[in-house]
């Protein structure tokens, strides 16, 4: 069973992961540059926040997470 607080807590990291990976990527495009590498940092970050998220929400359904914060 799923308490509030911890459905809560997950939704809270999930946001703050998004703000992060969104405030990374606008920072690749901010400095714009040169396009092999533009696109290897794009791809970083798109692998980087896919892992994150699902390491967040395999610790709602009782997996430990892999990091600790």
């Amino acid at each position: 069973m799923i308490s509030i607080s911890s459905a809560v807590e997950i939704i809270i990291r999930l946001v703050v992961a998004g703000v992060i990976f969104g405030l990374l990527w606008w920072l690749v495009n901010y400095i714009d540059p040169p396009e092999p590498f533009k696109k290897v940092a794009t791809v970083v970050l798109a692998v980087l926040a896919v892992l994150v998220a699902i390491t967040i929400l395999l610790s709602l359904v009782g997996y430990g997470p892999v990091f600790k914060p």
